[in-house]
């Protein structure tokens, strides 16, 4: 399966951020994912992943961001092989080990010690291979949360992509655990390695945009919530996932900027959560919160 990918020259970091958020915000294209990232000294680049197809994409991002842009950077419109996207480039990366887990392909299974949790991902049509730091400080407050006998009993994995995190908790935990995606693509492949993994019984997948899921709705409230996305949604969605967080669950926020991070956290103290611990690498802060109970007990 393909997809769109909208590929931006080359700009500094202040209007790379512009064009990122401003992609966000528009609504004429179904923009699912962006990715602002420093290639090199003072040079910035934005990728915009797109749902929809057609001719007028090029036309309708340039009039949508043109009238929020001043000098707007040159860029292209490219349709990228599914097959290309993910694992041509990452299928041979080496296994990784985070607290308890060890995240590893199929080629590298001696990679697994005695006594560690194995996840199986193979990189495919789906983000998560373990390897990015956002998933990387996802699974590091997993592991701590593992050693430290938390045991929840009801897990959303909010954004799931190929299911690492869903995978990692009903390992862990032997739990019930419900992950969505709104790429059905990326559903899919969730689906297919928790077979691979053999917790697919306590997994419930579904292709849904935030919580809006009679499968979420099913499911909560939530012991613990995944959210590994970006930024602007996470805010958004602030009110919507405290809404199916029981009393005293903690949340996992990623995919945060350092810089993004304040702001979602000020989003999410306002929906009644507070701030347990923060991971940070590369770049890329990941948040652990609490729920306040309903009789505003903060418990530690």
């Amino acid at each position: 399966m393909s997809h769109l990918e909208v590929r931006f020259a080359p700009c500094d970091e202040a209007m790379a951020k512009a064009v990122g958020d401003a992609l966000e915000e528009i609504w004429t294209v179904d923009v699912q994912a962006t990715a602002v990232l420093e290639i090199g000294p003072g040079a910035w680049q934005v990728t915009g992943y797109v749902e929809k197809t057609g001719a007028d994409v090029a036309a309708s991002i340039r009039t949508a961001l043109s009238a929020r842009i001043v000098d707007l950077p040159d860029f292209e419109v490219v349709t990228v092989d599914g097959r290309d996207w993910v694992s041509e480039g990452l299928k041979d990366l080496d296994a990784i080990s985070v607290g308890r887990f060890v995240v590893h392909g199929s080629h590298d299974r001696g990679a697994v010690r005695p006594g560690s949790i194995s996840v199986e991902i193979d990189a495919g049509q789906a983000f998560g291979t373990g390897h990015h730091a956002t998933t990387l400080g996802c699974l590091s407050m997993l592991s701590k949360m593992v050693m430290r006998g938390h045991r929840p009993q009801r897990v959303f994995d909010l954004g799931a992509g190929s299911g690492v995190l869903a995978i990692a908790a009903a390992k862990a935990f032997r739990s019930l655990v419900v992950a969505t995606d709104i790429d059905p693509v990326a559903v899919a492949v969730a689906r297919d390695n928790a077979h691979l993994n053999g917790v697919a019984p306590r997994i419930r997948f579904a292709a849904a945009s935030g919580t809006r899921s009679a499968t979420v709705r099913d499911g909560a409230p939530f012991d613990l919530i995944f959210a590994n996305i970006l930024a602007k949604p996470l805010i958004r969605l602030a009110p919507d996932i405290a809404a199916v967080a029981a009393a005293d669950s903690h949340l996992v926020l990623s995919g945060l900027l350092d810089t993004q991070a304040p702001p979602v956290q000020a989003a999410f103290t306002a929906a009644g959560y507070r701030l347990v611990s923060r991971f940070r690498h590369d770049g890329w802060t990941t948040l652990v919160l609490r729920f306040r109970s309903p009789l505003g007990e903060q418990q530690a």
